[in-house]
């Protein structure tokens, strides 16, 4: 969903709320599905509290209409551990993602395509708290579902692979991260075009590789792409668009370039503070790198 859809789909999703509220009352699960809907445009907007207080509306009525082991469940903890992930609050976040897990294994089988999702989830969430060797883990077991049920060019594998080029990156490994990166960003052209917003991702992830390899002109066409494509189809205080203005800063202050450097990092500061709070660790982070400059 790009810029200027949000409002659209919000006021669609609560007339249908609504209507539903009306006609069932506020226990039915339809109304429950209403909630969860809103909360995955509100995630998608970035603006986490609120995501949160719908998706725990849904998980509510949820588990009083289906009881704690329907699949519905494991569904609303999912969203609730990818908002808490973004949110940086990590074990909130596995917590979540690990009851969906053990929902969906009981379920549906170690081999079905939603346990490669929670595995990513759960991959994704140890990256960020640092545990790389997990992390690739979780990763590796997501991929082999994804192409064993996907085959080798579907979108959730080029997933799979930007998400273990992120740990790779993270722990040094950059020759091999490049590689995953560079596999994803092949499958997301092909089925996606060079518009889609999954695209922007990867160009992101690549100018930060490049930055750390000190390839600063393949880094920066990279971290330019990236934001020219989020700006296209973001709204513009996205938290995503802070995230390349953060990598364009780090690009810039390599260089030596300063005063670009400081637009680049208060772009991101005022996108951070707005969307993720002033306590938030990408915040902090931001706030250090300009009190370095």
């Amino acid at each position: 969903m790009f810029k200027g859809e949000y409002n659209k789909t919000i006021e669609y999703y609560e007339k249908s709320l609504k209507i539903f509220l009306d006609k069932l009352g506020p226990d039915h699960v339809h109304v429950a599905n209403s909630y969860n809907n809103l909360g995955i445009v509100y995630y998608n907007e970035g603006e986490y509290n609120k995501a949160i207080e719908y998706y725990e509306k849904s998980l509510k009525i949820t588990l009083d209409k289906l009881g704690p082991d329907h699949i519905s469940v494991a569904t609303s903890c999912n969203n609730l551990g990818s908002v808490y992930d973004d949110k940086g609050e990590y074990n909130k976040a596995i917590e979540y993602y690990e009851k969906s897990l053990k929902i969906r294994l009981d379920k549906l089988g170690p081999d079905h395509i939603d346990i490669a999702a929670s595995y990513n989830n759960l991959g994704i969430v140890y990256k960020s708290k640092g545990e790389y060797n997990k992390a690739i883990e979780y990763h590796e077991k997501s991929l082999k579902i994804r192409l064993d049920k996907l085959g080798p060019d579907h979108i959730h594998v080029a997933t799979s692979y930007n998400n273990l080029g992120g740990v790779y990156y993270n722990k040094g490994e950059y020759n091999k991260a490049i590689e995953y990166y560079e596999k994803s960003l092949k499958i997301k052209l092909d089925k996606l075009g060079p518009d889609h917003i999954s695209v922007a991702n990867s160009y992101n992830n690549l100018a930060s590789i490049y930055c750390s390899k000190k390839g600063y002109y393949k880094a920066m066409e990279f971290g330019k792409k990236a934001l020219d494509l989020r700006l296209k189809k973001l709204d513009s205080n996205h938290p995503d668009i802070g995230i390349t203005y953060n990598v364009l800063g780090d690009i810039n202050c390599e260089k030596g370039n300063k005063m670009e450097a400081k637009k680049c990092y208060e772009n991101a500061l005022s996108i951070y503070i707005q969307k993720l709070g002033k306590n938030h660790q990408r915040t902090q982070n931001v706030i250090l790198k300009l009190k370095k400059l």
